[in-house]
């Protein structure tokens, strides 16, 4: 879940699933990762529920289980799959079943699911491979729903986090982008979701289903999730520091804490009988 737009390298800059060092550079720190990281609203995991024909559901890109621990709650079982083996080991010590592979080439062995998720992981996989991938393994009547958070911290915090991230890391991709867009950014990547799936052979029409929502974050909460960031996963201890002292001195501007507006998304299709 990218605070700010995820950083990429510059060959890929359209193409997130091919920066594979940022990809696989979340579990640098699983415990940190899964403490921070906003969990998904109950009524987007209830609708998807609602809307696949079991309860067998494939997590791609499960990271530490976030997601997959919510829909085993919601009554379903549920497999992931994600390429990082310190995610992998860290969501099996949570109860998830857990296979290490990318998804574009994990092997299913003939397995069959009702519902396919991935939870801020979609990006990361090409997204008309995926959704072929997901047609293989999908039951007829199963549902694909890929889902991200939305977000853009409050100008004071944002603006402190560009200042501070370009002094630190000037040649950051990051630094073209200025502060205030997700809302554009993700909206792009979700119209990129939905023409993959329209590529693939075995799906209805698309729909993008959308839930708002807000969380308080105190200072120390919001110097906790920012760690977990595309743009910051492989910055030095020192550099990471000055990001975060920044940011923070920031936070204590506005009275130590803030509350976040949230927007959650979700591409979604059901898998026709004919692929």
């Amino acid at each position: 879940m990218p605070t700010i737009p995820q950083e990429r390298s510059r060959p890929s800059e359209n193409e997130p699933h091919r920066a594979r060092q940022i990809a696989e550079s979340f579990g640098v720190d699983a415990e940190r990762y899964d403490r921070a990281r906003p969990r998904y609203p109950d009524a987007l995991v209830e609708r998807i529920v609602a809307a696949s024909p079991g309860p067998d559901v494939l997590d791609v890109g499960c990271g530490t289980g976030i997601e997959a621990r919510q829909f085993r709650a919601a009554g379903c079982t549920v497999l992931g799959v994600d390429p990082d083996p310190r995610m992998a080991e860290f969501a099996r010590r949570g109860g998830v079943e857990v296979e290490v592979a990318a998804f574009e080439t994990w092997d299913p062995a003939g397995r069959a699911f009702d519902a396919v998720i991935a939870g801020q992981a979609w990006h990361w996989v090409d997204p008309v491979a995926g959704a072929a991938k997901a047609a293989q393994v999908l039951r007829p009547g199963g549902r694909l729903a890929v889902f991200a958070h939305v977000f853009d911290p409050p100008p004071a915090v944002a603006d402190a986090f560009t200042a501070v991230y370009r002094r630190v890391v000037p040649d950051s991709p990051l630094n073209d982008q200025p502060p205030g867009q997700a809302s554009a950014i993700y909206q792009a990547m979700f119209t990129t979701f939905a023409d993959g799936i329209r590529q693939v052979d075995g799906f209805g029409d698309p729909e993008q289903w959308r839930f708002d929502w807000e969380h308080s974050y105190t200072r120390d909460e919001w110097l906790d999730l920012l760690p977990t960031t595309g743009g910051l996963t492989r910055l030095p201890a020192d550099r990471l520091a000055e990001v975060l002292a920044g940011v923070g001195a920031a936070i204590d501007e506005i009275g130590g804490g803030f509350t976040m507006p949230y927007t959650t998304l979700a591409a979604t299709a059901a898998r026709t009988n004919a692929i």
